[in-house]
């Protein structure tokens, strides 16, 4: 009873130390991972002030941060993307890793090391930090370049090959026939494990997340989630491999899943809290004291790492075909090290083939070379400029990929499938995301765009491209949930006209003042429509029922208890870059009697029209390019506002 206070307080510590550094890097126009660094320094035991008590109790906490964050990225990822670097990361991460560590043995002999503690210390650093690498490149945005998939694929090889290193490193000086044996046994042991496990996970994943996602509650699928992610970590490391590995290998499988959005979306909130402590722990364990005792030993380990390791992966990377661009990015994101290392030089600490003074440069080595390697991102990056075409990359199964100025329709039950099959009829491009799987599956089905997910959350919201969109519209009936997805919305897009649905009117306020353009309110609809039909069944003339129906519906709009609704007119102006529909009459000219093929009013405008009422009463839906225009007849035109003004004030015989 008594360690939990202690351990409450240190991890208020740890988080706001966190927060401090986390807001000094961005105050300093900084990496995160710098600030967070920082923040662990201020509440080391090994320095002044307020610190924490017993380190080692956080590094499980920073495991989960390394296995969170690496589910992530491979839910992110794509077996496609990974088999575009397979020959680099394969061929070309061990021969990187064996350069860096002739390297290392050519320097320590320089040095007066001997050949086994050169030996040791170059497979110490010869392993970058997969976990310091995906977080430069998540910040960066630039996890689906070439360079960033090229420089995920080589660290993920290097973990494997640390499972050979753990059982290599204290058998060297006397490589005995059964530490070969043992290696050998470690790596069929992982095959024998892994193999059945990722098969069995492939068959058995998608109708588990199927069932939990029919269920519609949200921590029911975020648990589905966390256990999915810790749990494959926790087998992967049975098997004697890392858990990152584990980690990235079933976000991987998730990726191919509809519902690899919305498990990136629940997951990342917890992975950034723990991604932020994990580098706050780094900052924790550096002794400024031993560091200051043995300058010179860092130096030259830091040498080694930065410029070494910069140097050899450059050159693979132009060895394998790789543009220069990309070569120079690889190097430099492969020039640090981290938690494998840490491993590593602990084995090799316990194995009395490196000293105490080795073991702390080597952890101080490692906060220095992310201090410099994310400072260095950042200058290479203004050198260099922004990727080129051929570097970019795609985030894996991007559902509304390829489009641009399309609508996003949030909720696809009875509503919003009605306004899919309007849009359909017009051809208008739209992507669908909804919650139920059932109604994905089968929009995916007919070929389209959908998306599994809330629309409230990011991860979603751009997997639906709503950045590039024409108009979004929310049809989710939960009023609540309705106004949270526009403040979203507009947060991510702030320009798209949103238009959404509210069956409470008391809410209407709400969503106008988050960002909606319009708001609908189906009870004042069905007003609306039972009027208009029982004024004209009573044959009241057709002008006096639109001009009491527009004086209705205004009257409703300002009707809004509790909110400030701005004016009808200001939300029409807003959504001034929405298709709207028009009618306008012909009144003599020269349009009497062409076809619309002739008139050819879509090609010259842009405008569709969409109906034509004869003066007779007869409707033409859909009227095709044959039908001719008549005296009187009135035509109902869909496109943008600027479109049909454009054909307005250039035909002197459309009246309206």
């Amino acid at each position: 009873m008594i360690a939990e206070p202690v351990l409450f307080r240190d991890l208020a510590y740890v988080f706001l130390a966190a927060v401090l550094g986390g807001a000094l890097a961005r105050l300093a126009h900084q990496p995160l991972i710098l600030g967070y660094v920082f923040g662990g320094l201020l509440v080391s035991p090994l320095t002044p002030g307020p610190s924490v008590t017993d380190v080692h109790t956080f590094q499980a906490f920073a495991e989960i941060g390394v296995v969170l964050l690496m589910f992530s990225l491979g839910i992110e990822f794509s077996l496609k993307d990974l088999m575009g670097v397979k020959w680099i990361a394969l061929v070309g991460a061990p021969l990187g890793m064996a350069l860096s560590i002739g390297l290392t043995l050519t320097t320590g002999a320089v040095l007066g090391w001997s050949p086994l503690q050169g030996a040791v210390v170059g497979m110490v650093i010869c392993v970058a930090s997969t976990m310091v690498l995906a977080r430069l490149l998540l910040d960066r945005g630039e996890l689906h370049t070439r360079h960033g998939r090229v420089m995920i694929g080589i660290s993920l090889v290097e973990d494997l090959v640390v499972v050979v290193l753990i059982v290599l490193i204290p058998a060297l000086g006397a490589l005995q026939g059964e530490r070969l044996v043992a290696i050998v046994k470690a790596l069929l042991t992982a095959a024998v494990i892994l193999g059945p496990f990722f098969y069995l996970t492939r068959r058995i994943l998608p109708p588990i997340l199927a069932r939990v996602a029919r269920t519609r509650s949200d921590e029911l699928f975020l648990l589905v989630t966390l256990a999915i992610g810790l749990g494959a970590a926790a087998i992967t490391q049975a098997a004697g491999l890392s858990l990152a590995l584990g980690a990235f290998l079933a976000g991987l499988l998730i990726n191919e899943s509809d519902y690899a959005h919305e498990m990136l979306a629940r997951v990342l909130s917890l992975r950034d809290a723990f991604t932020a402590l994990f580098f706050v722990t780094i900052g924790v364990l550096i002794d400024p004291r031993v560091v200051a005792a043995n300058l010179g030993l860092l130096g030259a380990l830091v040498g080694l790492i930065v410029i070494g390791n910069w140097a050899i992966w450059t050159t693979v990377c132009l060895a394998f075909r790789q543009s220069l661009f990309t070569a120079v990015r690889v190097g430099l994101g492969l020039a640090q090290i981290g938690e494998f290392s840490f491993i590593l030089v602990g084995v090799a600490r316990q194995s009395g083939h490196v000293d105490h003074d080795m073991y702390s440069a080597t952890l101080a080595a490692s906060l220095v070379t992310v201090l410099i390697n994310a400072a260095l991102v950042r200058l290479v990056a203004r050198w260099l400029g922004p990727p080129r075409h051929e570097d970019r990359g795609t985030l894996g199964r991007p559902s509304g990929e390829g489009l641009d100025g399309h609508v996003v329709v949030c909720g696809f039950g009875r509503v919003g499938s009605a306004i899919g099959e309007a849009l359909e009829t017009f051809g208008v491009p739209y992507v669908a995301i909804e919650t139920d799987p059932d109604i994905v599956k089968s929009l995916r089905a007919r070929k389209v765009p959908a998306v599994f997910g809330d629309a409230a959350q990011r991860v979603i919201l751009a997997a639906g491209q709503a950045d590039r969109a024409a108009l979004v519209i929310l049809a989710v009936p939960e009023s609540e949930r309705a106004r949270l997805a526009v403040s979203r919305i507009r947060a991510f897009n702030p320009t798209v006209p949103i238009l959404a649905r509210v069956n409470d009117l008391a809410w209407r306020g709400r969503l106008m003042e988050a960002g909606a353009a319009e708001v609908i309110q189906p009870e004042q609809e069905a007003a609306s429509t039972l009027i208009r039909h029982a004024l004209e069944r009573l044959s009241l003339p057709r002008e006096r029922v639109l001009a009491y129906l527009n004086s209705f519906r205004g009257a409703m709009e300002s009707v809004v208890p509790e909110a400030n609704v701005p004016p009808v007119g200001d939300a029409l102006r807003a959504t001034s870059g929405m298709p709207r529909l028009r009618v306008v009459t012909l009144r003599g000219g020269d349009l009497i009697g062409r076809s619309l093929g002739e008139a050819r009013v879509r090609e010259r405008f842009g405008v569709n029209v969409i109906a034509v009422e004869r003066a007779t009463g007869e409707i033409v839906d859909d009227p095709s390019a044959d039908t001719v225009l008549r005296e009187g007849d009135r035509i109902r035109l869909f496109g943008l506002p600027r479109q049909i003004e454009a054909l307005l004030s250039g035909s002197a015989v459309l009246i309206e």
